[in-house]
């Protein structure tokens, strides 16, 4: 698994920070016209890559994305493929780059109607860039319809015409087959529906220098394990399991079985001890069905406060199962005011809907939710997109926010945020959200900063269930922790 990435080739790029990033590689001494020219040039020979000679038409837009485009054209009908370029609005309205560009293009251009791309076997789509805040247009509309229904390969510049860079949004894209970006990726190639519109993406690398990169200050990353691998916990020959640390979940009734898998996870990522502390009625159903797992009837009402004055106990998980009720939300605020790492799942986050002043005043130590949309809307303001109300969220209340799906976003309370690309589709699988929280709680346990600890768990959970594929139970998911660990091991 050792593919060299470092934590600045994932970093997630807005458009204002590709924009700077294009003004400083300028300001250094590469003429605009060369980014644009390495830009397209790109674009050219990825598609000469996957697709042989044939007729291609390349769409313009009004900006340096039409620029771009129009190298593309060029580098193309150099290499003998036939082209036809159309172009929204007229090349004596182009500026700069583009302009220079569009006037060394030898060939004819059309009018951007769905006749420009009749008979074309292929269709590069340089309308625009990720930096479009408005609705496509009809014609553009009507064109990229058009180009879809006929189902030819669809190869789009920077974004598909009609995704919005910082958020992934679609405001009328059509499905791409490849995507061509440049120097590093926006938020839309790793969060939905962009990421899926992109079909195939390809970072090419134009002449930005990486100190132009790193200088720019990401916060934004696309999960990987160089953001956090230095960090995992690291078994010591003269450790034993006190050293490992003591998870304890706080189990509820009737519902046992999220609670299970949660504490299973987290031994199985390796807390050295973990404890279900439960309900007494319902002892005899956790202690049938665990082994190395230890169980703790609670039989009275301060039972839970002499677990929690143990300070052996290293991290806390409460929500699956528990209930909506004033007794969970009694036993989450006593868990937080222990200022350990706490993590509230499920249930526990939903009894602080309308009370999230309560929440984030009780909110001591390291703390990290694990919502999925409708928890969080129950608590959170949900107006935005998912990046900006998880980290809106993470600062409000000042605790990691782990907000879930096909493209989780892990955001901590400073605003640095990552987004997860690795989950396959079978992870949406009653339970897989419990064994999650149990991979978090157990690197908790361990001493693992929480940000970090939240973001590894979610590309372990996601690695886990790609390695097992089609049939996945969240059940399986435990078990399949050792090997991706090994492999980490391997980095």
């Amino acid at each position: 698994m050792k593919d060299g990435a470092r934590a600045t080739d994932k970093a997630l790029l807005s458009v204002a920070q590709m924009t700077e990033a294009d003004r400083s590689a300028i300001a250094a001494g590469i003429p605009g016209s060369v980014l644009m020219h390495n830009a397209g040039g790109a674009v050219a020979r990825e598609i000469i890559g996957r697709w042989p000679s044939r007729p291609t038409t390349v769409l313009c837009g009004p900006g340096n994305n039409g620029g771009d485009g129009f190298v593309a054209a060029a580098a193309l009908a150099q290499a003998g493929w036939p082209v036809r370029v159309a172009l929204l609005g007229s090349r004596q309205t182009l500026r700069g780059d583009a302009a220079f560009h569009a006037a060394r293009w030898e060939g004819g251009v059309a009018n951007m109607t769905p006749e420009a791309i009749e008979g074309a076997e292929l269709v590069v789509d340089a309308l625009f860039g990720s930096g479009l805040s408005r609705p496509l247009e009809p014609r553009v509309l009507e064109v990229l319809a058009a180009a879809a229904r006929r189902g030819v390969p669809l190869v789009a510049v920077d974004v598909p015409s009609g995704v919005m860079g910082d958020s992934g949004g679609s405001m009328g894209a059509v499905q791409a087959t490849c995507t061509v970006t440049f120097a590093r990726k926006k938020p839309a190639h790793a969060l939905l529906p962009g990421r899926d519109l992109c079909g195939d993406i390809v970072v090419a690398d134009i002449g930005i220098p990486a100190a132009v990169i790193e200088s720019l200050g990401a916060d934004t990353w696309e999960n990987h394990p160089c953001l956090w691998h230095g960090e995992l916990p690291k078994v010591q020959s003269s450790g034993n399991k006190y050293t490992r640390g003591h998870a304890l979940l706080l189990g509820g009734y009737p519902m046992t079985g999220a609670v299970r898998m949660a504490a299973r996870a987290a031994a199985r990522i390796g807390s050295g001890l973990t404890t279900i502390a439960v309900p007494e009625i319902a002892f005899p159903v956790y202690a049938a069905a665990l082994t190395s797992i230890m169980v703790h009837p609670l039989t009275k009402d301060a039972d839970l406060q002499r677990l929690l004055s143990d300070s052996r106990y290293t991290a806390f998980l409460i929500g699956p199962g528990a209930g909506v009720n004033d007794a969970t939300r009694q036993a989450a605020l006593e868990l937080l005011q222990t200022s350990r790492p706490v993590l509230l799942d499920a249930d526990a986050i939903t009894v602080f809907a309308g009370k999230s002043a309560e929440l984030r005043q009780a909110i001591r130590g390291s703390c990290v939710m694990t919502p999925h949309d409708g928890e969080f809307s129950r608590v959170f303001d949900a107006r935005g997109d998912k990046l900006a109300r998880a980290r809106a969220a993470a600062r409000q209340s000042g605790a990691v926010m782990v907000l879930k799906g096909a493209d989780t976003v892990v955001a901590a309370p400073d605003g640095r945020a990552v987004v997860n690309t690795n989950a396959p589709p079978s992870l949406a699988t009653a339970g897989a959200g419990d064994v999650l929280g149990g991979l978090i709680l157990g690197l908790l346990a361990q001493g693992m900063d929480a940000f970090k600890a939240a973001a590894a768990a979610v590309w372990m959970h996601g690695a886990a269930a790609a390695a097992f594929g089609p049939g996945l139970l969240a059940e399986d998911l435990p078990d399949l922790v050792p090997a991706v660990l090994r492999q980490l091991q391997l980095r």
